[in-house]
């Protein structure tokens, strides 16, 4: 199969696409597949392709390529590290490049810099409040609709694709997630007041663009993080308007 895939040195230099044929199997994964390109590229004495993964099982969100022009590839709800060759069974060459975006400036190759969505994250805050010791588990009683719906916004992994997805770059599928998580439960309502706006304060410092409203977004979230994440956003910037 050949691999057409973005070689770029740094964010300063002009980057470039490169092709390589490789032997793999329906079994291997499509990181097996760079690992074992980047040990032949290794044993010529050239420079191995420079890509970000760790878990290697969809929990962490540090991968993320566009796939034949998809963030993730085409394969609905799965993150870069959990496509296989299989999925690829029909074609003879698949395209790899990197999440392209403003807000997330390229390192190396197929590696960008997400820190900017953990300022992001930062800027609204989390629960500060000090409680002590451990409170039980049951002192706050939280109905099972509602630590269901944080846990589906907490689902999120701030993998950046919603960004690399979005026609003007927006991260506001990932700040609204963030927000809803904590907008779910009574733990997160003391701080509520500020946190909109200082995330979407963020948001335009980083250079996020506005939303869309297109869907992409969630179109391409590996872990089907809805756009009510971003209404509830929203919502919470006219309150924090409001109540100042």
């Amino acid at each position: 199969m050949k691999f057409r895939i973005w070689r770029q040195a740094d964010a300063q230099h002009e980057g470039h696409f490169e092709t390589y044929e490789l032997s793999v199997t329906p079994d291997m994964s499509l990181f097996d597949s760079l690992d074992s390109l980047n040990e032949s590229l290794v044993r010529r004495g050239e420079h191995p392709v420079a890509f970000d993964s760790d878990c290697r099982e969809g929990i962490c969100g540090m991968c993320g390529l566009v796939v034949d022009g998809v963030p993730h590839g085409q394969v609905s709800g799965t993150t870069t590290c959990q496509l296989h060759i299989h999925h690829f069974a029909e074609k003879d060459q698949v395209t790899l490049e990197p999440f392209r975006a403003k807000s997330l400036p390229i390192i190396k190759d197929c590696m960008v810099d997400k820190s900017s969505l953990e300022r992001v994250a930062k800027a609204g805050g989390y629960i500060s409040i000090k409680t002590g010791q451990q409170p039980d588990a049951h002192a706050i009683l939280i109905p099972k609709k509602k630590a269901d719906e944080a846990f589906s916004y907490a689902a999120c992994i701030g993998c950046g694709a919603c960004v690399a997805a979005c026609s003007n770059a927006a991260a506001h599928l990932y700040a609204g997630a963030k927000i809803a998580q904590l907008l779910a439960l009574p733990q997160g309502h003391p701080e509520r007041g500020m946190r909109a706006s200082r995330m979407v304060d963020q948001l335009m410092a980083e250079g996020f663009g506005g939303c869309s409203n297109e869907g992409e977004c969630e179109a391409v979230c590996p872990k089907r993080i809805k756009t009510g994440a971003i209404a509830a956003m929203q919502r919470e910037l006219v309150r924090s308007l409001f109540s100042r």
